[in-house]
């Protein structure tokens, strides 16, 4: 079950890149919460506090504003590419949800176990899109690979899901593949035939 990080919040009111930089200095993160038709709501959310939350994918805050209790799923995390930890996080967008509601999310994938001696794992999609729940979203959904074999697959339709979840993603799409990896050739072998050929052609000439 997902679990619900209380924030207490402040409504902002000062707009901009320099307002944003202000509130960054001083260890918080502009956001914007919307959806179900109200009007959006500009908000500042404590950095440690968020970043401590966003570990995790599709995290849902409990947010109070101005008193009043709104659970909120994270729906895009602006990141800085240069900075690190909760200084990276320089803007959120929310989507209001409530208790029962369910939410379209991309959930990763995680692989457990090892394949069977000699073959290596192609992961080809690194999570699926379901409809589930917002207050039982998965941190990830497990796919063992234990012991398979040369040739086995994955597909999405194959991924055990919360109860009550839609599989959204195509259930023929190849989630993981078990393969041998390719022998590598020997750059000899190619050296080595033209020089029978040369030394055949040299016998005839002496002929």
């Amino acid at each position: 079950m997902t679990d619900a990080s209380k924030l207490v919040t402040e409504i902002r009111t000062a707009f901009g890149k320099g307002a944003a930089r202000k509130l960054r200095a001083v260890g918080k993160i502009p956001a914007v919460l919307y959806g179900h038709g109200t009007e959006p709501q500009h908000l500042t959310l404590n950095a440690h506090d968020v970043f401590m939350t966003v570990r995790r994918s599709n995290a849902i805050f409990d947010l109070e504003i101005e008193g009043k209790s709104q659970l909120a799923l994270v729906k895009d995390i602006q990141r800085n590419p240069v900075l690190q930890g909760a200084q990276a996080i320089e803007h959120l967008d929310l989507v209001i949800v409530t208790r029962g509601e369910k939410v379209v999310v991309d959930v990763p994938i995680h692989v457990e176990g090892e394949s069977a001696p000699g073959t290596i794992t192609n992961l080809e999609l690194t999570s699926i899109s379901i409809e589930v729940d917002a207050m039982q979203i998965p941190n990830n959904l497990v796919v063992s690979i234990e012991g398979l074999e040369e040739g086995s697959h994955i597909l999405a339709g194959g991924i055990d899901l919360p109860a009550g979840a839609t599989l959204l993603t195509d259930p023929e799409a190849l989630i993981i593949g078990i393969m041998v990896p390719a022998a590598p050739q020997d750059e000899d072998e190619g050296a080595t035939g033209t020089g029978a050929s040369g030394e055949a052609s040299d016998d005839s000439a002496s002929a």
